[in-house]
């Protein structure tokens, strides 16, 4: 869906508009919301674990 997008809402070189613009007068628009992308996800899981990490190991130093 990602590369259809791109292909569809990149201007041509010879025409200087996308090739969604000349069939339908219009810029496309993407309706999906990338937040709920599984990878956006799993990369915010990720931070909060490193998150998690950090903070017990601010702890630790500051003990020492």
């Amino acid at each position: 869906m990602l590369v259809e997008f791109t292909v569809n809402h990149k201007a041509h070189s010879a025409t200087k508009v996308s090739l969604f613009m000349a069939n339908y007068g219009r810029e496309l628009r993407m309706r999906v919301d990338i937040r709920k992308n599984e990878k956006m996800e799993k990369m915010m899981e990720f931070v909060e674990k490193i998150k998690k990490i950090q903070e017990k190991a601010e702890v630790v130093l500051r003990k020492v």
